[in-house]
């Protein structure tokens, strides 16, 4: 066995990754200053938990509220020191999710997925270090670790996930749909949700619990977002009156042109059918037969990428969102896992060229930066069409024992 094949390699790997990207920002820490969306969330935490007030921020609130506690948590050291008190918390959660990754029963399975999630994070760390997308990423991957002996542990973990940032959702509805203890399931989901409804209605915020959603629906279409590729070329060609400009009072880069304000309104009904769509094939899946675990991993790729493709916001940062699950998938399987895991590396990659190497160019309606970013969507289409194929797969191939 060669080394990188050990536990300890692992964690060397995890070190020196973790390092690199504490001393990359070390000039962010002595002069006080934030990288990217953190200071939007020192701001937030300077205002303290005041609701009515966070609409005077330089961003509206446009997260769940739980987003809240790692926000003010990393204000604990101080304003000067908030992105130290940032990734302080990020890296000591990417710890425990490695820890979980190497633990028995799974302790060898987890190298070679532990591995990727370093080598993935070498592309995203610029965004996973610097936004909520990597407080919830080890939440996520141990739910999925623990949901086939403890969906219920898993149904927590994901609720409180979800109310931290709203994408962990996507494979709730997986865990919901192929679990056995499905009424478990529903009700840690039910306690957790009232719990925080509970708590922020007694905090007299009770009006401000569903802001993020508010807020999220008066955006346009936003220039990463896999549908907007159109009117990047057209920006591009400089076609109709296409342009690419800043929504200030959201601090989005949004695209404008000819029907692009028809198509982000079309995208929330979209990814509701898509939505719809996944759930028939898992049901259809799991009456044929289909085994559990497998079905839970390749649903929440349906979904998860789904979630991706058909959201008019689409961020960089949302390619985080298919980490652990890709993760999980191969601790589950390496073999049957290695398509999905290429190709979100290739769109980790492409990612990373576009955010933070080249954003700027591409805001300009850069030609050559255009075409990277129709690369990584179409990495993502490919990703949602395999994930799409297996699933309805994996019910066929159940069917045929």
């Amino acid at each position: 066995m060669s080394w990188f094949q050990t536990r300890a390699s692992v964690w060397w790997g995890f070190a020196a990754l973790h390092l690199y990207f504490m001393a990359w920002m070390f000039s962010f820490f002595i002069h006080g200053n934030t990288f990217s969306d953190t200071e939007q969330y020192r701001e937030w935490a300077q205002l303290g938990y005041n609701p009515a007030i966070l609409g005077d921020a330089i961003s509206p609130w446009v997260y769940p509220v739980l987003a809240q506690i790692p926000i003010f948590a990393a204000n604990l050291l101080g304003s000067s020191l908030y992105l130290l008190g940032w990734m302080l918390i990020i890296t000591a959660l990417n710890a425990v999710g490695i820890w979980f990754l190497l633990r028995e029963p799974r302790a060898q399975r987890g190298v070679a997925p532990a591995w990727f999630w370093l080598f993935f994070t070498v592309f995203m760390g610029y965004l996973s270090f610097a936004r909520v997308e990597g407080i919830t990423t080890s939440i996520v991957l141990i739910a999925l670790l623990y949901a086939a002996q403890r969906p219920a542990v898993a149904a927590v973990l994901l609720s409180v996930a979800t109310w931290i940032k709203v994408w962990p959702a996507a494979v709730v509805l997986p865990l919901l749909v192929t679990s056995a203890r499905r009424m478990h399931v529903l009700l840690a989901g039910i306690v957790v949700s009232a719990l925080v409804a509970g708590f922020t209605l007694f905090s007299g915020a009770g009006e401000h619990l569903f802001d993020f959603a508010v807020n999220q629906g008066e955006r346009g279409m936003q220039l990463e977002a896999t549908f907007s590729t159109p009117w990047v070329w057209l920006s591009v060609f400089g076609i109709g009156g296409s342009k690419i400009a800043d929504n200030v009072a959201i601090n989005s880069t949004e695209v404008y042109g000819p029907g692009a304000a028809l198509a982000a309104t079309l995208m929330q009904p979209l990814l509701i059918i898509a939505a719809v769509a996944g759930t028939l094939i898992m049901l259809w899946a799991l009456r044929r037969g289909a085994e559990r675990e497998e079905l839970l991993l390749e649903g929440s790729l349906l979904m998860v990428t789904a979630f991706i493709v058909f959201n008019k916001v689409g961020s960089p940062q949302f390619i985080i969102w298919l980490a652990p699950v890709v993760i999980a998938g191969l601790v589950h399987n390496w073999e049957r896992w290695k398509i999905p895991a290429t190709l979100l590396m290739g769109i980790a990659v492409t990612t990373f060229v576009i955010y933070p190497l080249f954003y700027t160019p591409l805001i300009h309606a850069n030609p050559i930066m255009a075409a990277v970013l129709s690369i990584r969507n179409v990495l993502l289409v490919t990703l949602l069409i395999w994930s799409a194929r297996r699933t309805v797969e994996l019910a066929r191939r159940a069917g045929t024992r």
